[in-house]
């Protein structure tokens, strides 16, 4: 099997980014945003994914995390969407339920070429540290539009906001090694449309 492997860089005004994303790696990360909660749960994506990760971003922070959370978003759904190739033999789909003590989440996904995110998850408090939660969902949405993937996250219960972020950034990590993997009786596309390009 070919490498799946992809190296995106993004310029622009607000953010300078360099991501490489090996799908069939080891969960190795090297993560360099400047924001600390944030490069913690791509750390935790790459571990729980299976994914050799490395991310290079210097942004606008001197505004805030926004631009710069968005865009490694953007840079790593391109990323999946590149690596993963026409998709040949892949399982497509994928499913986790994680615990995280007070936390469940249930984050399942579609590499089907057509995106969308829904979120059914809300913070009990604006921020973690200097993070603001909301940057979650963001994040999320970029990557589900770049990566033309259906993704559905759907928080059960939970009151720690650390831990929600968590276990949302692990179970989308899990779900996403799922869907990603290869099916030795995936002998093509998984589609009856014989294709999961847009």
């Amino acid at each position: 099997m070919a490498a799946r492997t992809a190296t995106i860089q993004r310029q622009t005004a607000e953010t300078n980014i360099t991501l490489t994303l090996a799908l069939d790696g080891q969960g190795k990360a090297d993560i360099q945003t400047g924001v600390g909660f944030f490069d913690h749960m791509l750390t935790l994506l790459a571990k729980h994914g299976l994914f050799d990760l490395t991310i290079q971003a210097q942004g606008d922070l001197h505004v805030d995390h926004h631009h710069t959370v968005e865009d490694v978003g953007i840079c790593l759904g391109r990323a999946i969407l590149q690596a993963v190739g026409d998709k040949t033999g892949i399982n497509r789909y994928g499913c986790f339920s994680l615990p995280m003590e007070d936390t469940l989440i249930t984050s399942a996904l579609d590499l089907s070429g057509r995106a969308w995110f829904i979120d059914k998850f809300e913070f009990p408090t604006e921020k973690i540290g200097e993070f603001d939660t909301q940057l979650v969902e963001v994040f999320w949405q970029a990557v589900a539009a770049n990566a033309l993937m259906n993704l559905h996250v759907v928080l059960h219960h939970g009151r720690n906001s650390h831990h929600i972020a968590e276990a949302i950034f692990k179970g989308t990590a899990r779900a996403l090694r799922q869907a990603v993997a290869t099916d030795p009786r995936q002998t093509g596309v998984p589609s009856s449309k014989g294709t999961l390009t847009k």
